[in-house]
C-alpha cells in the first residue's frame, strides 16, 4: 500500500528530464506542479521555463499547469508558456487530476505528473492512475527552512532508493550528458 506514495521516477530537476525521450515513450501530455517544481515558492516564470516549455510544446507535448494556487498566480505565471490550467487543484484530491485527463484529451496512460511532494503531487497522480515523476524541491536562494512534511518525505524517499521495485518503474527519462 505504501507505493501509493511513490514516484515511478525520481530526478533532480526538470531540466534532467528527456522530453523527446518521453514522446518516444509513448507520452503526449505533461502535467506540472508550479511552487517548489518549475520555480521556488511564489516566484515568477524564468527565460529557462519559459524556453523549456517552449521546447515541450515544440515536441508536440500538450501541457497543464496543476496547482493549489490561485487562479491569478498561475495567470500570471503562464504568460509566456501558453499551458492549460487548473487552479486550486485541492491535491491529492483526484478530481483535479481526473480533470486535467479530460482537458488534455489524451489517455492517462499517456499522461506523466512532474512534482515535487510525495503527499500532494505524487499521492494524487497515483491515486488517479498517472505516472508520476518527483524533481528535488527548490528553494530560494539562501533558504533553508524545510518544513515538517519535507523531513517525512525523506525518511519515505530512503525506502524509495532501497526498493527497486519501486525506484525502477519508469526508466530512461534523464538527459544523457
Amino acid at each position: 500500500m505504501i507505493k501509493i506514495i511513490y514516484p515511478y521516477a525520481m530526478i533532480d530537476s526538470v531540466f534532467n528530464i528527456d522530453f523527446e525521450l518521453l514522446k518516444a515513450q509513448g507520452f503526449k501530455a505533461i502535467i506540472f506542479d508550479i511552487d517548489a517544481t518549475l520555480v521556488p515558492h511564489g516566484a515568477d516564470t524564468t527565460n529557462e521555463i519559459d524556453n523549456l516549455f517552449y521546447e515541450i510544446h515544440r515536441l508536440g507535448l500538450k501541457t497543464l499547469l496543476l496547482s493549489n494556487n490561485s487562479e491569478e498566480r498561475i495567470s500570471e505565471f503562464n504568460r509566456n508558456i501558453n499551458a492549460l490550467f487548473i487552479p486550486m487543484a485541492n491535491k491529492p484530491n483526484k478530481m483535479n487530476f481526473l480533470k486535467s485527463v479530460e482537458m488534455l484529451d489524451v489517455k492517462k496512460d499517456e499522461i506523466l505528473l512532474i512534482g515535487d511532494q510525495l503527499f500532494t503531487d505524487i499521492l494524487g497522480a497515483n491515486r488517479a492512475g498517472i505516472k508520476s515523476v518527483l524533481v528535488k524541491y527548490l528553494l530560494h536562494e539562501g533558504e533553508l527552512n524545510i518544513g515538517k512534511k519535507r523531513k517525512v518525505e525523506a525518511l519515505l524517499l530512503k525506502f524509495y532508493k532501497i526498493r527497486k521495485s519501486y525506484s525502477a518503474r519508469l526508466q530512461n527519462i534523464e538527459k544523457r550528458v
